[in-house]
């Protein structure tokens, strides 16, 4: 079977299918006891729009679905994140969009910030041939996961010591339907690390992190056509992805056989 082409229907499933995952990934965090983190998630239509009070991060407070459909959710989209004076990204997909609803998001005081590739390509039937030197596994323990959060911390620039946020934020996540986390290791080493979330038949890859001192050794190819098999072997149609416009993640994954299924833009609020 060959890659489809990108029509509305199947440009549909792809926003939802983030936004599916997203939603759970927000979720797990707003889970833990108490929600210590000030997770919010509301339901405006069609669109989601997601809060994490000590999380300022544009990435965690980002609306999701959001087209001209909704377009008379926009002020509630707003007034949302201005009660709780927090700035958000607004994810614009080019599906759903009219030059009358671009105009209102000029006019409620966004503009556009940047741009985000969207890439799409099918499952692996085959089990990948690794490297001599790199084996990947499913990350089912809590020792394991250990081992992920602290690769995820060093992977995304932080310092071991908020590893603990890592483990807390993303505990969630471990064995929770839908979700599979894997470890990489280089040399018998714990190296790379790489996420993937199942949602009507797509295959979500939500996350990856490399140890600096890993980088460049093919350790997030290995993982991609690893998640790509786990994807066939889960009946997926397909697998799609998220990177910045042309990253070495997107890189990566159109060295893979994944192809951009588009580019998104990305709003923020002016003030």
């Amino acid at each position: 079977m060959g890659l489809p082409v990108i029509n509305e229907e199947l440009a549909k499933r792809i926003v939802d299918s983030e936004t599916d995952y997203f939603t759970s990934r927000i979720s797990s965090i707003g889970e833990r006891s108490g929600n210590p983190e000030g997770v919010e998630v509301r339901q405006l239509g069609n669109t989601t729009a997601f809060y994490i009070k000590k999380m300022p991060w544009g990435l965690f407070n980002s609306v999701k679905g959001f087209s001209q459909d909704d377009i008379d959710k926009l002020e509630a989209v707003t007034t949302f994140y201005r009660e709780r004076n927090r700035a958000f990204q607004l994810d614009i997909n080019p599906i759903g969009i009219n030059l009358k609803m671009l105009r209102q998001l000029t006019e409620k005081g966004l503009f556009q910030d940047s741009f985000h590739s969207v890439l799409y390509g099918l499952p692996r039937c085959e089990l990948p041939k690794l490297p001599s030197n790199i084996k990947i596994r499913q990350i089912d323990t809590e020792a394991d996961f250990d081992l992920f959060a602290g690769i995820h911390c060093i992977g995304s620039g932080m310092d071991i010591v908020h590893k603990h946020h890592f483990v807390n934020n993303n505990i969630g996540l471990l064995n929770r339907p839908g979700w599979k986390l894997f470890l990489a290791l280089w040399d018998d080493v714990p190296a790379a690390v790489a996420v993937m979330h199942i949602s009507n038949n797509i295959a979500s890859f939500t996350l990856a992190a490399t140890a600096p001192a890993f980088r460049r050794k093919g350790l997030q190819t290995s993982l991609l056509l690893w998640r790509m098999y786990e994807a066939y072997k889960s009946n997926s149609e397909l697998v799609v992805a998220q990177a910045s416009f042309g990253s070495s993640s997107q890189n990566n994954m159109e060295r893979v056989g994944m192809q951009i299924a588009w580019t998104r833009s990305v709003w923020l609020p002016i003030n």
